[in-house]
C-alpha cells in the first residue's frame, strides 16, 4: 500500500467570510497535498469550520437568527470559496456534526476519568474574540495582542484540565523531537512558553451563560470549552470512517503563528492525557500583512481572495501565494506585486516558452512534434536540468520551502528560452542539412514544457492541464512523468491558442490604485504616468530632521517576522529604530552601516517594540531595496540637509 500522508488546515471560525489568510492556508494545503499524491502517496486532506461559542452565539443574536442557521450560512461560504479556489479536499468536517460531537464526548470522558479534569473557580482577564484568558504579561499596552481590545476582567466556576502536569513530559518531547514543530523558531517559541508554568487549561463554560456548545458528559449544565472541541477535529474526522490507524501516523497539521500556542501547548498535552499519538508535525506559517498590519475585519484591511482571483484567474494567484511567502515568514500583500509575478514568472518566462515552441512546431513543422534527431550538448544538458527537479521540487515541499520549489522549476524554465536563444532555431530552418538539430530542438522545447507543467501541476491544475491539451497530451500524471523526456512523442499534433496567462497592464493597474478602485477614472488617468506625490512647501520639508546614523546591533523582532530593531549611533544619542528591510539584509550586513535616519520623527510601537525613527531606503519596481547613505564618512549625527 502507498504511504499515507494527512495533511489538515486548522477549522476556520464562522464569524466571518474567507479572507486571503484563509485561502493561503487552505491553499498551502491543497498544494502539499497534490505534491504527495502526484508521487503517489495515499492522501487524506482535512479542512473545515468551527461553529461554537460565545463569538458565534452574539453573532447570530446580533444577525436575528439562531446559532445553527447562522453556522450553516458561513459554513457554506467556506466551501464555496473553497471549490472555486479549487481547493481538492478530501474531507470537511463540521464541529455542529454529530460525528464530531460524539468523539469529543468520547475523549473528554476518558480524561475526565482519570482524573485530569478537575471543577475549580478561576477568574482573569477574557478576550471575547479569542475565546481564552490572557495574563498581564501576554497583554500589549494592556490589550489583546491579536484583537488590539482591552480584555474584560471573568471571574466563574469551570471544569479545568490539569495541563501543568503535562509541561515536563512536553518539553522532553520538543527537546528530543526537534521537527515535531516546524520551522525552528516556532519550536524555541513554544520551548519558551514551557520555561514557566502554563497553569491548567478551563475547558468547560457554564451552559446558563454560554449555551451554544456540547455538553459535557457528566455534566450537561456545563458545554465544552472551543479549544477542547475545536482541535479533536483533526481525529474526530478520523474516528467516523474508522481511518485513525491508517492516516493518524502522518498527521500533518498546518496553522497560521496565531494559534500557535493552542496547537503546540494545549493540544499535544490534550493528546497524551487521552492516551493518543501524537501527530508527525505542526506546520506553522506567518501572516500576509497588508501595509505591515495583520488584516483585521475591524481596521477594515481585509483582501478577499475571490476578488483577486476574478481579476487575475485562479491559478496566477494560487502560483503568486506560494511563491512570494517564504514559510514561516510574515509576507506583505501588494496588488502590485502579484501582478508584477504574473507577468516576470508566468506570461514572460513560461507564457513566452510555450508561445514559442508552439509557434515554431506550426511554422516548421505543421505543428506535429518530430522525432528526436542527433543530440548535442545543450540538448543533453537542459534535460539534465529537468530530470534533476522531480526529485528537488519534492524535497523542497517537504522542508516546506515552497517559494525555493517554484523557484527552481522557474529557473529550469528560464534556462529553456536561454536554450532556444543559443540554439537559434530560425538558423538552423534556413539549413537542409540540419533539419535533424532542428527537429532536436522542438522536440526538446516540448518536453520541457510538458515536465513544467507535471512539476507545477498541484500549484496551478487548471493552467498545467490546459498546457498538456495545447501540445496533445492530455491526461492524468505523475510525478516522474517530469524526467521522462519521452512524454510529447513523435506525431503528436500541438495547438496554438490563446496566452496562457494573460499580461498584466502595469501603468494602468498603478494608476487604477492611484485614483482608487477606477471605476470613475478618466480615461487619460489610465494611460497617465504614475502620479508623483503632492508638493509640499520648502518650509514643511524643512521640518523634517534628517541625521547620519551607525547601526551597531541587529536583533530579531519578537513579535514579527520580517521586522529588525536596530540600535543606530546618532552620535550625542543611540536611538531603537524597527525597520522592515529584514528581507534584504542580514544582521551582519547591517552592523556597522552608515545610513540616514529620519531623526524627529514621532516615536511609534510597531508590533510591540517602541521605533524612534525611520531608516531611509530605495525601492525600485522589482523591488530591489538599497539603503540610503553617502558617498563618503561622516561622523554619527550629521545633519543632512
Amino acid at each position: 500500500m502507498a504511504e499515507p500522508y494527512y495533511a489538515t488546515t486548522p477549522i476556520f471560525y464562522v464569524n466571518a467570510a474567507p479572507h486571503i489568510g484563509h485561502a493561503y492556508t487552505t491553499i498551502l494545503v491543497d498544494v502539499a497535498s497534490r505534491y504527495q499524491r502526484l508521487a503517489g502517496r495515499d492522501v487524506r486532506f482535512l479542512t473545515g469550520t468551527d461553529e461554537h461559542g460565545e463569538k458565534i452565539a452574539k453573532a447570530a443574536e446580533a444577525a436575528g437568527t439562531t446559532p445553527q442557521a447562522y453556522v450553516d450560512e458561513v459554513s457554506a461560504q467556506f466551501r464555496s470559496a473553497w471549490d472555486e479556489l479549487g481547493i481538492a479536499y478530501d474531507a470537511f468536517i463540521r464541529t455542529t456534526e454529530p460525528r464530531h460531537q460524539a468523539v469529543v464526548q468520547e475523549v473528554l470522558q476518558r480524561v475526565y476519568d482519570q482524573g485530569d479534569i478537575i471543577y475549580g473557580e478561576y477568574g482573569g482577564l477574557y478576550c471575547v474574540k479569542c475565546e481564552r484568558y490572557y495574563t498581564e504579561k501576554e497583554l500589549e499596552d494592556g490589550t489583546c495582542p491579536q484583537h488590539g481590545i482591552a480584555p474584560e476582567y471573568r471571574s466563574e466556576a469551570n471544569y479545568f484540565f490539569r495541563m501543568e502536569t503535562y509541561r515536563p513530559w512536553l518539553r522532553e518531547q520538543l527537546e528530543t523531537n526537534p521537527d515535531l514543530i516546524r520551522p525552528e523558531g516556532y519550536r524555541n517559541e513554544v520551548l519558551a512558553m514551557l520555561r514557566e508554568p502554563i497553569g491548567d487549561l478551563s475547558i468547560s463554560r457554564p451552559k446558563a451563560r454560554v449555551p451554544w456548545g456540547i455538553p459535557l458528559p457528566w455534566d450537561e449544565e456545563h458545554v465544552t470549552y472551543v479549544w477542547f472541541d475545536a482541535l479533536l477535529n483533526y481525529w474526530s474526522d478520523l474516528v467516523s470512517h474508522g481511518l485513525e490507524e491508517r492516516y493518524w501516523p502522518a498527521a500533518e497539521h498546518f496553522i497560521a503563528k496565531d494559534i500557535l500556542k493552542p496547537h503546540g501547548v494545549f493540544w499535544p498535552t490534550m493528546l497524551k492525557a487521552a492516551g493518543l499519538p501524537l501527530f508527525r508535525h505542526l506546520n506553522v506559517h506567518g501572516y500576509w500583512l497588508v501595509e505591515d498590519r495583520k488584516m483585521s475585519k475591524s481596521v477594515g484591511n481585509v483582501v478577499r481572495p475571490l476578488d483577486l482571483v476574478d481579476r487575475y484567474g485562479n491559478d496566477a494567484f494560487r502560483y503568486f501565494l506560494l511563491r512570494d511567502m517564504r514559510f514561516g515568514l510574515d509576507a506583505s500583500f501588494h496588488e502590485l506585486g502579484l501582478a508584477e509575478r504574473v507577468n516576470a514568472d508566468l506570461a514572460n518566462d513560461l507564457g513566452n516558452l510555450l508561445a514559442r515552441t508552439v509557434g515554431m512546431l506550426g511554422k516548421y513543422r505543421g505543428g506535429v512534434v518530430p522525432a528526436f534527431g542527433p543530440r548535442e550538448d545543450a540538448d543533453r544538458a537542459l534535460q539534465a536540468t529537468f530530470a534533476a527537479l522531480p526529485d528537488a521540487v519534492l524535497r523542497h515541499v517537504e522542508a516546506l520551502h515552497y517559494d525555493e520549489a517554484l523557484a527552481a522549476v522557474m529557473a529550469a524554465v528560464s534556462e529553456a528560452n536561454r536554450y532556444v536563444s543559443d540554439r537559434a532555431p530560425w538558423e538552423l530552418a534556413k539549413e537542409a542539412a540540419r533539419a535533424g538539430e532542428l527537429d532536436t530542438v522542438l522536440r526538446t522545447c516540448a518536453e520541457a514544457l510538458y515536465a513544467t507543467s507535471v512539476l507545477l501541476d498541484p500549484v496551478m491544475p487548471e493552467r498545467m492541464a490546459t498546457l498538456r491539451a495545447r501540445l496533445g497530451v492530455p491526461g492524468d500524471v505523475h510525478l516522474d512523468d517530469a524526467a521522462a523526456w519521452d512524454r510529447v512523442p513523435e506525431g503528436t499534433r500541438v495547438e496554438a491558442g490563446e496566452a496562457l496567462f494573460p499580461r498584466v497592464d502595469l501603468e494602468a493597474l498603478k494608476a487604477t490604485m492611484e485614483v482608487g478602485d477606477g471605476a470613475d477614472a478618466p480615461a487619460e488617468a489610465v494611460e497617465a504616468p504614475l502620479p508623483h506625490k503632492p508638493e509640499i512647501a520648502i518650509d514643511d520639508f524643512a521640518k523634517v530632521e534628517l541625521r547620519v546614523g551607525t547601526i551597531t546591533a541587529a536583533e530579531d523582532h519578537p513579535n514579527a517576522d520580517r521586522l529588525w530593531v536596530l540600535t543606530v549611533d546618532l552620535g550625542p544619542e543611540t536611538r531603537t529604530v524597527v525597520s522592515g528591510i529584514k528581507a534584504h539584509y542580514t544582521a551582519e550586513q547591517l552592523v556597522g552601516t552608515t545610513v540616514i535616519v529620519v531623526a524627529n520623527l514621532a516615536p511609534a510601537k510597531l508590533r510591540g517594540v517602541t521605533s524612534q525613527g525611520m531608516i531611509l531606503a530605495a525601492e525600485d519596481a522589482e523591488g530591489t531595496l538599497s539603503l540610503a547613505g553617502l558617498d563618503r564618512p561622516l561622523a554619527p549625527g550629521s545633519e543632512v540637509r
